[in-house]
């Protein structure tokens, strides 16, 4: 089932299924792992390659080979803009630190992830170095974005087995996806397009199509 709001065809498991990233368990797998980058925009490929002199020496030498031949994006077969992998899954922009976050289930109320997989982007971010975090469609996986006819755009939960803890998480918080992602999908179409993205989700609820 498909509902519109505001032109975004939005796919019904977006509001009814479960998710909420667990990086005890994946350690940030979804930088490493499959056989293409991450959906990038023209605009987000400036900002990278603004940036890029920062991320630079966080970067391994396989990625700055990768960047210096075929340069920080490249179509995929399907003609999208992607950013450069490398050895045909990691993307250019990985790096590894411990990280510390938030677990209610610990006793000081943290937990650190050791090696973690870290978007350099993100991490410069996060430590107040750089003014752009990370192409939007990072932030919004598991949901993925797709340019439609007429102007209407669809979004899509893309289900994923590197996943499994994060749909085992959010099933055991209660935390459907539209509600963990609720700050990328404000960056992305709005409070305005959030809030009634929200009133949809009640309205299906009052309708018994999920618990």
């Amino acid at each position: 089932m498909i509902v519109e709001i505001n032109n975004v065809l939005v796919s019904l498991d977006i509001i009814t299924e479960c998710f909420c990233c667990d990086l005890t368990k994946c350690k940030g797998q979804c930088c490493i792992e499959g056989d293409a980058g991450a959906p990038v925009t023209i605009d987000e490929i400036d900002e990278i390659e603004n940036y890029l002199d920062d991320v630079w020496p966080h970067l391994s030498a396989s990625a700055q080979a990768v960047i210096d031949k075929q340069g920080v994006a490249y179509n995929d077969p399907e003609g999208e803009l992607v950013t450069s992998i490398v050895n045909g899954k990691d993307c250019v922009f990985t790096c590894y630190d411990n990280l510390k976050i938030t677990d209610e289930t610990a006793e000081n109320g943290t937990v650190t992830v050791n090696n973690c997989c870290l978007c350099a982007y993100e991490r410069l971010y996060r430590q107040g170095k750089t003014k752009w975090c990370k192409p939007i469609s990072c932030a919004l996986y598991p949901i993925r974005e797709k340019k439609l006819k007429n102007g209407l755009v669809g979004i899509t939960y893309n289900r994923w087995e590197v996943c499994k803890d994060a749909v085992a998480k959010g099933k055991a918080l209660n935390i459907p996806i539209y509600i963990f992602l609720r700050e990328p999908l404000i960056k992305r179409f709005g409070e305005e397009w959030y809030n009634e993205l929200c009133n949809v989700a009640e309205e299906i609820k009052k309708q018994g199509k999920f618990e």
